[in-house]
């Protein structure tokens, strides 16, 4: 789904969402000096990134990375939720949706982000707001960017017409969120922890500041926060430095320095005097408590120690929280997070449970073990744990340019971008001293939100340090020497098939090695396993799908534990998984730990010992995911309108199971059965391994003969084909969901279509048009950007690659009340495309657009290796000639080609139509002639 934009509304619900750790160490040549416009001064260059400063106060952060063809621009604004008064709550975050409707010069955004086939965004957080774009590195491209970027700085419209129509997408934005227990928990106890502090509130804001709020007022905020002083902007890719810092001067340089003066936000939170309590009551099949601590800002030294510390509390599988909470089957699940915010901020813990298990009991057991910590130092083995594993993290990051253009907006926020170098190197000093110091410091009983009230004689109380003076902290810092650059890499289909070798082992094996110079030295793999017949994998999808998942969980002569510090330290990341036919395994790490990380990975591939209670763990896990899925609007209306779609006979590899089969089937998987899955069906013989990157290719080739080449089976490999063509009767459903605030629509039809047929192309273009490009598509204009009824809507194409058979499908979420309206403006637009079928105009914007995108799809090798690991399994033999070839055919396709497939394949009477949501509530709150929850495009009720 392609949005833009993406509020931090679910309070980062997962302890990634932020990342807040960066590295690198690799030596490479110092670049040239670049020669400075008139009025731009250099400021500072750490690492291979330098900022300059332009006369009306602008900040530069030029990183420059020759090894991708692709350049990020992105545009920082110091201004988010911490900066909102009274009545202002979400203003930053409505303000971030209407600078994409358009400005002086560029009145059309959404077109043109499609136009130039860029990956764009914007997001809102508590201390900033961002916009970017990553596209396919060329002038005109970037020139293009600057522009925008500058233009709608200072000249975005701003109008009533569209806040008109953008605040009821911004409401159901609201409302997704409130479908969700978990996150709305967090909001309940992040808003108790803090009494006066913005961080207390949802980046979001209410419902009724959004609806309310005057354009006067917006357009106010918008005209003193969004100015050159208050701005951070960052290139980071493939682009000529001088060049580039000239044209950031020609664009930006015009704009004059404001003459207001912004005033620091002077809001403190008071220390806390004694636990607070949240509770909250909902409809859900789970259940979850959670903690938060106040914490010291991320330019505070304790940060680095506080990241190591709630790693050594919710590392999987080594955490004490998870020990104490998911070994002792007192919880199903546990994560935390400590963001690094400007001011003093939070670390949050949450843990969730199945609903036969005690709230108290692990409430007991979540306290004792945070209250542990300061009490019991950690072991040097649990800190160089983590320690491990953050700086991992980072050098992961810094070898990608287009994450590190983006992650740096998080430390311009907090205070200054140098900070991240400043947090590794603090991080590569902690100490299991610091770790129980910051313990003892901050995770007070005192400090705490969560429970009852308790009168103490003696507060003991967490004095939280305020930020420190960051330019004094970063003033002359140097750093270390910028990871080393890889080659310009033609991506091609072209020069792709010619610079990747394939070949096959004894035991039938295929692999394709594409070695290439690249940042860093980083690789990317990827080993598919592919097993067993229609016959025999009736009624296994769910021991497939564990016996998977249990391969990393410990071998003959390594435990989970050992293999996921053995990789840390190997800093790679790996991840298995499986699912019909196959499992998977994808790899990123560098060239010189490749073979290393290959050996642990051959490992738990050919010599898996399966543990009884890691089977146990697993399935809770599973268990309790399901049983969140249950009450879910988005997850019940694609798992209907997948059953209805795609009818599967039930047993069969592929047949999609209701919520109930599927926690029954995994309640019923015994440890013997997934040992008798692996015995029967797991080899190699039909396996396909690729590897695109830095890496030896002799050893390579040495791990694939010997480790992986004579490897086989019990059981042959027979594809199991896709049903054939066969049109599905087609169904409507409206499902009610109780106490759910939006509401999901998943509807589609089965094409006999394949990806080779003549009229492929056509249909894809089709469906682009339709609702797969950005916010201009068809369904996204009508839908979001004119009617203001969802914050996400969109179609999409799949084909068959070996039969011909594939569908069309689309998405939308929106509010139960807006239900009619939806159905009718969905139905207007897929019978209008058919009825009038698309213009010239479309057609020729639409081919740069899908173009660009699939050259920027190609610049990532994680992609790369993806696609050969597919291809090397296909009867034709496939490469990427066939890439190249559909390129062609999609820049010759003329508007009556596309017409014609759309008369061929796209029919509004053929689609299965399906939308869940809390329809009941809505009529109840609806107008006097609202009607019970109807069925899509006025079919039958169900």
């Amino acid at each position: 789904m392609k949005n833009c934009c993406q509020s931090i509304r679910r309070w980062a619900f997962t302890a990634g969402l932020v990342v807040s750790t960066l590295t690198v160490t690799t030596a490479q040549e110092k670049p040239a000096a670049v020669a400075l416009p008139e009025g731009v001064t250099k400021v500072a260059s750490v690492e291979g990134i330098t900022e300059y400063q332009l006369k009306n106060g602008l900040r530069v952060l030029l990183f420059p990375d020759p090894s991708k063809p692709t350049v990020t621009v992105n545009i920082t604004y110091l201004v988010g939720s911490r900066h909102e008064g009274y009545g202002e709550s979400g203003m930053a975050h409505l303000l971030e949706h209407l600078v994409f409707k358009g400005s002086a010069k560029h009145k059309n955004i959404m077109q043109e982000l499609t136009e130039h086939g860029t990956w764009p965004n914007g997001t809102t957080w508590y201390d900033r707001t961002n916009y970017f774009e990553t596209f396919s590195a060329t002038d005109e491209n970037l020139t293009w960017a600057l522009d925008l970027e500058s233009d709608r700085m200072v000249n975005s419209f701003i109008d009533k017409k569209d806040l008109d129509k953008e605040f009821t997408v911004v409401r159901n934005e609201f409302e997704i969120g409130e479908n969700s227990p978990q996150s709305v928990l967090m909001e309940r106890v992040l808003s108790s922890a803090y009494l006066w502090h913005n961080y207390g509130k949802s980046t979001i804001g209410s419902k009724e500041d959004i609806e309310r709020v005057p354009i006067e007022n917006l357009k106010a905020f918008y005209q003193k926060y969004y100015q050159p002083d208050n701005a951070v902007l960052v290139v980071a890719g493939k682009f000529d430095e001088s060049k580039t810092l000239g044209w950031v001067n020609q664009y930006f340089g015009p704009i004059p320095k404001p003459t207001r003066q912004l005033s620091k936000t002077y809001s403190v939170e008071p220390t806390q005097d004694g636990e607070r309590s949240a509770a909250l009551r909902r409809v859900g099949d789970t259940q979850g408590v959670a903690v938060v601590y106040h914490t010291p800002p991320g330019s505070h030294p304790d940060y680095a120690v506080l990241d190591v510390l709630m790693d050594v509390l919710v590392n999987e599988p080594s955490g004490r929280l998870y020990k104490s909470l998911v070994e002792k089957k007192k919880a199903a699940m546990q994560w935390g997070w400590t963001p690094a915010l400007h001011d003093p901020g939070f670390a949050y813990f949450y843990a969730e449970l199945r609903k036969d298990q005690s709230l108290d009991s692990a409430r007991t057991a979540m306290l004792a073990t945070l209250d542990e910590v300061s009490s019991q130092a950690p072991t040097a083995e649990e800190v160089d744990r983590a320690k491990t594993k953050l700086l991992k993290d980072i050098e992961l990051l810094f070898k990608n340019t287009d994450r590190v253009g983006l992650q740096l907006s998080e430390w311009m926020a907090a205070g200054d971008w140098r900070l991240v170098f400043l947090y590794r190197d603090a991080i590569r000093k902690v100490r299991p001293d610091d770790v129980l110091r910051v313990a003892q410091a901050y995770f007070k009983p005192s400090n705490r939100t969560v429970g009852l009230f308790i009168p103490e004689q003696k507060p003991d109380r967490a004095e939280i340090p305020d930020a420190p003076d960051v330019m004094a902290l970063v003033k002359d810092y140097k750093g270390e020497e910028a990871v080393a650059a890889g080659e310009a890499f033609d991506v091609s289909p072209a020069n792709i098939d010619a610079r990747t070798k394939r070949g096959k082992e004894a035991n039938g094996l295929k692999w394709a090695l594409l070695p290439k110079s690249t940042r860093g030295n980083s690789v990317n793999a990827q080993i598919q396993l592919r097993y067993g017949d229609a016959k025999s994998l009736t009624n296994k999808a769910t021991v497939a799908s564990l016996t998977a998942s249990m391969l990393e969980r410990g071998t003959k002569t390594r435990s989970y534990q050992q293999i996921k510090d053995e990789l840390d330290k190997l800093k790679a990341r790996v991840y298995v998984y499986g699912y019909g036919q196959s499992a998977s395994v994808q790899i990123e790490t560098s060239k010189d730990n490749l073979p290393a990380v290959m050996r642990v990975v051959t490992d738990y591939l050919k010599n898996p010992v399966f543990p009884q209670d890691e089977l146990d763990k697993l399935k809770q896990e599973q268990l309790a995911y399901l049983e969140a899925q249950k009450q879910e609007p988005q997850a019940i209306a694609n798992n209907t309108s997948e059953r209805i779609i795609r009818p599967y006979p039930k047993g069969h590899p592929y047949y999609t199971m209701t919520f109930d089969e599927e926690i029954a089937a995994i309640n019923a998987v015994t440890l013997d059965e997934v040992k008798a899955f692996y015995r029967d069906f797991y080899g190699t013989q039909s396996a396909t391994v690729a590897v695109v990157g830095a890496f030896d290719e002799n050893a390579m080739r040495k791990t694939l003969t010997e480790d992986l080449g004579n490897w086989k089976a019990a059981k042959a490999y027979t594809r199991i084909p896709g049903s054939l063509f066969a049109e599905v009767k087609p169904q409507t459903q409206a499902i009610q969901t109780d106490d759910k605030t939006s509401a999901v629509f998943s509807g589609g039809m089965v094409l006999p279509v394949r990806d080779d047929d003549p009229d492929y192309p056509a249909l894809a273009m089709a469906n682009y048009i339709l609702g797969e490009g950005m916010l201009n598509s068809r369904l996204a204009d009508r839908i979001r950007v004119k009617d203001g009824l969802s914050y996400g809507v969109g179609s999409y194409v799949w084909a068959g690659e070996e039969e011909r058979v594939g569908g069309f499908g689309s998405y939308a979420i929106f509010n139960p009340e807006n239900g009619e309206k939806f159905d009718k403006a969905f139905k207007e637009e897929v019978e209008r495309l058919r009825k009038d079928g698309v213009t010239a105009d479309e057609v020729k914007a639409t081919k740069s657009a899908m173009l660009q995108e699939r050259q920027l799809a190609r610049a990532q090798d994680a992609a790369l290796a993806s696609m050969w690991a597919r291809y090397l399994s296909k009867k034709d033999g496939r490469s990427f000639a066939y890439d190249g070839d559909l390129d062609k055919k999609i820049a010759a396709l003329t508007p009556e080609q596309v017409n014609t497939a759309i008369r061929k394949y796209i029919d509004y009477t053929k689609m299965t139509l399906i939308k869940a949501g809390d329809f009941a509530k809505a009529a109840k709150k609806g107008k006097a002639d609202q009607q019970p929850p109807a069925a899509l495009g006025g079919g039958s009720k169900n």
